[in-house]
C-alpha cells in the first residue's frame, strides 16, 4: 500500500512539473531591460550649429526598470564636419584637421519611463506604430572633459518599432545648453538588441514574421 501511495505521489509530481513547464513554453516572453544599438545622423549646419553640419556615430546602451519606471542610458559618440562643410567653405578638403573631430559621452542616470511615445516623438515614414519614451537629465562630455557649452541637459529617448520588429529604432533630442551644438532635431539611430531579466537575448528587437 505504501509503495502504491509514493507511486501516485511521485506520478503526480511529474504531471505538475511537466504542466509547470508547459506553462512557462506558453507564458509571453517578459518585456526587454536591457537595449543597444548604434547612432548615425547629422547636425544642422554651420548656420545653425557652429562646426556643423557635424557628422555623428556612436553606441548607445539603455537600461529600463519598469516596475520602477526608470531607466539608465550611456552614448559614445564621434563627431567631425561632413562633406557639405567642403561647399559653405568652413573645411579645407584636403586637411582632415579642418573637420573638428571630437567626442562626446552622455549620460542619464535618472531617466523617467513612459509609454506615451505618440506625443513625444518624432513621425517616421514608414510610420512606427509603438515603444516607450524615456525623459531625464543628461550630463554630457567633450572630449573626456565637461562639456564647453554646459551641464546638465534636459534629454527625451525613443525607443520605437513596428509589427515585425518591436523596438527597431532610437532617437535622441537634447534641450538646451546642449541643443546649441547638437541642433534642436531628434537624433536618429537603431536598436542592434535587447535582452529580458535574466540577460537573454529578446526576439523583440529582431525581425518576426
Amino acid at each position: 500500500m505504501m509503495k502504491q501511495a509514493l507511486g501516485w505521489t511521485a506520478c503526480g509530481i511529474s504531471v505538475l512539473v511537466a504542466a509547470a513547464w508547459a506553462g512557462d513554453r506558453d507564458a509571453p516572453a517578459p518585456t526587454p531591460v536591457h537595449f543597444s544599438g548604434l547612432l548615425n545622423d547629422y547636425t544642422p549646419s554651420a548656420a545653425v550649429t557652429k562646426g556643423g553640419p557635424y557628422e555623428m556615430r556612436g553606441k548607445w546602451s539603455l537600461d529600463v526598470d519598469k516596475r520602477r519606471g526608470t531607466a539608465v542610458f550611456s552614448a559614445a559618440m564621434n563627431m567631425e564636419t561632413s562633406d557639405y562643410g567642403i561647399v559653405q567653405n568652413t573645411v579645407n578638403k584636403d586637411d582632415p584637421t579642418t573637420r573638428g573631430a571630437h567626442t562626446h559621452h552622455i549620460v542619464m542616470t535618472e531617466g523617467v519611463l513612459s509609454e506615451d511615445w505618440a506625443s513625444s516623438c518624432p513621425s517616421f515614414s514608414p510610420p512606427v506604430t509603438g515603444g516607450f519614451v524615456v525623459t531625464g537629465p543628461a550630463f554630457i562630455t567633450g572630449n573626456g572633459g565637461p562639456a564647453s557649452f554646459g551641464n546638465p541637459s534636459q534629454l527625451t529617448l525613443c525607443v520605437l518599432g513596428g509589427n515585425n520588429v518591436t523596438f527597431s529604432n532610437i532617437t535622441l533630442t537634447l534641450g538646451m545648453p546642449a541643443s546649441n551644438h547638437f541642433g534642436k532635431q531628434a537624433i536618429h539611430g537603431v536598436v542592434l538588441m535587447c535582452a529580458g531579466p535574466w540577460e537573454y537575448e529578446s526576439h523583440d528587437c529582431s525581425v518576426q514574421d
